[in-house]
């Protein structure tokens, strides 16, 4: 079992670097965005590629060099656009919705404007290109297979086809059809905020609601039950990256006998989530998928 740090910040990427873990499973790309404070389209329209660009790239790079030679998985934006309407010039560029969460963000958002999408791929290949090749993508709120091979089209024109793609898991219809997803990937992350917001229809930013958004549900824990015994059938790398395991330790446990090759986990639960495996992990009797 390797256990991965969730990262949102580059700059402490040095203070976590020394924690013996396997790398960084999630490398959040929001903050970067919101420490420009303005909209993408703002920017572009204001000449400012290079400095999204270059503010990626330098961020990326840091944590690159902190973590070298672990795998680093950097995903691409999945701000919502109540997110970006916060930011200089956002309700100039983004419309209403009455429902952020469900829609246009992650992959639909890049096809619908995907400028902004193609600057941050162009950071990775300059990440890259420097020699950090423990960089590897890993594409948001997946929602169909048409959707991902769009992305993987401009993945393509923008010179960085050939970096580890991973894609989150998050919506249930990639769950239904994980097998159709898994040949265009090198590797899955299961997102459980959002997968347990949607597989049991519980808005987890009501707080009326709380009480029933729970990972540990059975109807989420069979969901991610199916997307991992399809990737041990293909030998892939299939990880937990949302906040379940670090929020709740014993859903650890419950993780575990499903046969997951990872997970990832936020610095402060790193030991006490290593700790958990070492006690589980031998007493499985499922043997190494990979």
């Amino acid at each position: 079992m390797k256990i991965y740090l969730n990262l949102s910040f580059p700059q402490l990427a040095a203070r976590y670097a020394d924690l013996p873990s396997d790398g960084v499973g999630l490398l959040r790309s929001e903050f970067l965005a919101l420490a420009l404070g303005v909209h993408p389209r703002k920017l572009l329209a204001e000449g400012g590629a290079e400095a999204f660009i270059r503010l990626f790239a330098e961020g990326l790079t840091e944590v690159a060099r902190c973590f070298w030679p672990r795998p680093v998985t950097f995903r691409t934006l999945d701000l919502k656009s109540n997110e970006y309407r916060g930011l200089r010039g956002g309700q100039e560029f983004e419309e209403p919705e009455e429902n952020p969460a469900l829609g246009l963000r992650g992959c639909r958002r890049y096809l619908y404007d995907p400028e902004p999408f193609r600057l941050q791929l162009r950071a990775v290949r300059r990440v890259y290109e420097a020699g950090w090749t423990n960089v590897r993508l890993m594409l948001p709120f997946v929602r169909s297979v048409s959707e991902l091979l769009a992305c993987r089209e401009i993945l393509r024109e923008e010179g960085v086809g050939d970096i580890p793609l991973w894609i989150m898991v998050e919506v249930p219809s990639v769950v239904f059809l994980i097998e159709q997803f898994l040949p265009l990937v090198d590797g899955i992350s299961i997102g459980t905020n959002d997968l347990t917001q949607l597989i049991l229809g519980v808005d987890r930013d009501n707080p009326r609601l709380i009480p029933l958004w729970d990972e540990r549900d059975e109807a989420v824990m069979r969901a991610v039950e199916q997307v991992v015994r399809a990737c041990r059938k293909r030998g892939m790398e299939c990880c937990v990256c949302g906040d379940a395991p670090s929020r709740r330790p014993e859903i650890v446990t419950s993780l575990l006998p499903l046969g997951l090759t990872s997970l990832s986990v936020s610095p402060e639960a790193f030991e006490r989530t290593a700790q958990l495996v070492r006690t589980v992990e031998p007493h499985s009797d499922l043997p190494n998928p990979l």
